[in-house]
């Protein structure tokens, strides 16, 4: 706006192995641009702790401006409505460079595209405090991420190539470790900028360190071509071609399913970057210190740790994901309503049911990589899921800033929000169902 590890998919998620297995190279041995073994264990742990490093770097970016989002803003000369397009800044960029993500991939290599994405988070952190202006403050965040957008679209595809037999358990620990970054820089930025004299600047340039090392393992990478896409499908998926353009030959517009997952992520989206830009402002403004505001929201933020493991092996155990929606729909109905009527008085109930429903995000991620059959559909429903998704999300922040601004207090915001997890359970329903795209598309 990371926790760790991994065991084996189980029963109902071996259809979904077996058809990536079928829709793959061998795993064990896939090649690089010169064909050659590429898969050697030193690299398939390089490629684990890149993941891991990749996603503790895909929110603080966003949670970590939140909890100072009031500093900022009175630093700068914000207005309240300009604090909300800075909040609405994230999903524009997810959704303008995410789409990019699978053709630069093909192009240079998944290595070398999620290595300058880090890079690019490294340095738009670093810049964005010291630029002086709002509009360079913008300026520099829009850099970071755009890094933030092609990686978010890439890592499905990373898990896919390099763990084909672990989708479910290697989603779970990306978006454990994702949930970890959130939390941990909603958590301690507050205090680590009180502990170095109390400029909000220098608290926001920290996270740019943490940025430039997962940098690191993805160097050796750069050169591996053969990791710059989905593999080469042996044989082609219905609604495809044998020409060698699977993933362009499949129209994913005519997947009800694809566009279902594609409104319930940018719904779900929506909810998660009004949590992180304007939650600890809500706490705040109802009397709660700002260094507990933040520590409110790092709870909502930490809940995504152990539960984004839980949820994507739940998921893929169950032939429908639609009952999973609908519980962590009703969580983020509850944690609104409590915002309203007891926002101090009952902070840690509703930051912790908000937290369950911000758990929507992993699921959708899971849902991504259940309906489709090979790696090519992956890879094409993730940037179609993600970019429309995010595009969907946009207004979200900035609508409640200015309803905020207008009038005055958090009513007609929360209203808003709650109003919004109607329509994202009722598609999170159809995205849930136990289809692919690939037979969709064909079929239409």
């Amino acid at each position: 706006m990371l926790a760790l590890m991994v065991s084996e998919e189980s029963r109902t998620t071996t259809s979904t192995a077996m058809s990536v297995r079928n829709s793959t190279e061998p795993e064990s041995e896939p090649e690089n641009g010169n064909g050659r073994p590429a898969t050697r264990a030193w690299v398939t742990r390089l490629v684990l702790v890149g993941i891991v490093l990749s996603a503790l770097n895909l929110r603080p970016a966003i949670t970590s401006l939140g909890a100072l989002l009031e500093e900022v803003r009175v630093g700068l000369g914000m207005s309240g409505t300009a604090a909300g397009v800075l909040t609405s800044v994230p999903p524009f960029c997810f959704a303008l460079f995410g789409v990019m993500a699978p053709r630069l991939a093909r192009r240079f290599g998944v290595g070398a595209v999620v290595c300058a994405g880090m890079a690019a988070i490294a340095a738009g952190l670093a810049i964005r405090p010291w630029t002086g202006t709002a509009a360079g403050f913008l300026a520099a965040s829009a850099l970071a991420l755009m890094g933030i957008a092609v990686s978010n679209v890439l890592m499905p595809v990373v898990v896919k190539r390099w763990f084909p037999d672990r989708v479910g358990s290697m989603t779970g620990l990306y978006s454990m470790a994702l949930a970890l970054g959130t939390a941990a820089a909603a958590a301690v930025t507050v205090p680590v900028t009180e502990a170095l004299g109390g400029s909000w600047r220098t608290g926001l340039t920290l996270w740019a360190v943490l940025a430039a090392a997962a940098v690191v393992p993805w160097i050796p990478l750069v050169g591996d071509r053969g990791a710059g896409g989905p593999r080469r499908e042996a044989l082609p998926a219905r609604g495809t071609s044998a020409t060698g353009e699977e993933a362009g030959a499949l129209r994913i517009t005519r997947s009800r399913t694809a566009w279902a997952l594609a409104v319930f992520f940018g719904l779900q989206a929506t909810a998660a970057y009004v949590t992180m830009g304007w939650m600890a402002q809500i706490f705040r403004d109802a009397g709660v210190p700002a260094g507990t505001a933040g520590l409110l929201l790092a709870v909502t933020m930490a809940l995504g740790v152990p539960l984004a493991f839980v949820i994507p092996r739940v998921a893929t155990r169950l032939p429908r994901q639609g009952p999973i929606v609908v519980v962590l729909g009703c969580c983020g109905l509850l944690g609104y309503a409590g915002l309203y009527i007891a926002p101090a008085e009952g902070a840690w109930a509703w930051a912790v049911l908000l937290g369950i429903a911000n758990c929507a995000f992993p699921l959708a991620l899971t849902m991504v990589g259940m309906r489709a059959r090979t790696g090519a559909g992956v890879a094409q429903l993730s940037a179609f899921a993600q970019s429309a998704g995010y595009l969907i999300s946009i207004p979200g922040p900035l609508v409640v800033g200015v309803l905020y601004q207008h009038s005055g207090g958090w009513g007609l915001p929360l209203a808003l929000m709650a109003g919004l997890l109607l329509p994202q359970m009722a598609v999170g329903v159809l995205a849930g169902r136990d289809r692919t795209v690939e037979d969709e598309a064909a079929a239409r």
